[in-house]
């Protein structure tokens, strides 16, 4: 008789054990779970701001593209920032506001 008394006070504290044992490895699953969503939520966002930059540095080369086919503008540029000058004419480099500011500082 004894042993059926253990055995039967046994059976509800196993059960209430392992159902203890599987709400925390269910919890631990799921906070894992929630951790690496976010983390991948937030290298989204980080992707998502590296494509939109990437985009607008993607727009700017082909405008420099369309822009180099045309022989002025090459003319223009070159002369603008590599000071050719044609046959007979001075270049004079006159600083802009940005750059006046950057010295006096």
């Amino acid at each position: 008789m004894a042993k059926r008394r253990k055995k039967k006070k046994l059976g509800p504290v196993l059960l209430l054990c392992v159902s203890f044992a599987v709400i925390i490895f269910t919890t631990f699953t799921i906070f894992r779970y929630w951790t690496m969503i976010y983390s991948k939520y937030q290298e989204k966002g980080e992707l998502k701001k590296e494509l939109a930059s990437l985009k607008d540095k993607e727009e700017e080369l082909e405008s420099d593209v369309n822009k180099l086919q045309d022989s002025d503008y090459i003319a223009r540029y070159a002369r603008e920032k590599y000071y050719y000058s044609k046959d007979g004419e001075l270049i004079l480099k006159i600083p802009e506001d940005d750059e006046e500011e950057s010295d006096s500082k």
